[in-house]
């Protein structure tokens, strides 16, 4: 068994990759600290072929140094957009009937496990500061918030929200996408390379 080099894996063109069929999700960063966390979510939402990511308040943006570090190219095949207030940004997904939801710890947030895509409907699934997570005025305007029920009295590994700990922010996103697509991926030989942050 040889391992195959990157000219070897017959990978799609960057111009193929934004021409084929992406998962009608729109993935909303709002105030993100971390360009190095922007970067890996760029690599997720290219590897789950995400529609786009909408980049909002202090998040940073491409051209980004750091943001290519962690990105690797992804920044050149995923579609992305800028909003200054992430409450324009919702307006926009309303008005273009997009089921708006939340990832954060709430008292009526809805079990990632239980939560129900509906395949005629379209989301926007937005991800908070690492440590201030979503603002409760977005969560206000939300159609729903999900959490990962699983790790929420996991001292170590308090999910989806960073507040105290050093978790990795894309891992809640990867988690959140998998969902989504419904566990499948595209074949390997025509992703760009992607993988989790070390935590």
């Amino acid at each position: 068994m040889k391992k195959l080099k990157n000219s070897e894996l017959n990978r799609i063109s960057i111009e193929d990759f934004k021409n084929s069929s992406k998962t009608p999700i729109k993935v909303l960063l709002d105030n993100i600290r971390s360009a190095h966390n922007v970067g890996s979510i760029f690599r997720s939402c290219d590897a789950f072929l995400i529609d786009e990511i909408i980049l909002c308040g202090i998040t940073a943006k491409p051209p980004n140094k750091e943001i290519r570090k962690t990105a690797l190219g992804s920044t050149d095949s995923v579609k992305w957009s800028y909003f200054e207030n992430i409450q324009d940004a919702i307006l926009k997904l309303r008005k273009e009937k997009y089921q708006i939801i939340s990832v954060e710890q709430a008292d009526k947030s809805t079990d990632l496990k239980n939560f129900k895509i509906q395949s005629k409907k379209k989301y926007a699934v937005i991800f908070g500061n690492e440590i201030n997570g979503v603002n409760q005025k977005v969560i206000d305007i939300s159609d729903d918030v999900v959490e990962h029920f699983e790790r929420r009295d996991h001292h170590l590994t308090h999910l989806p929200l960073i507040k105290r700990l050093k978790v990795s922010h894309n891992c809640v996103a990867e988690v959140c996408q998998h969902n989504f697509r419904n566990f499948r991926c595209l074949h390997l030989r025509d992703l760009y390379t992607w993988r989790f942050n070390d935590i």
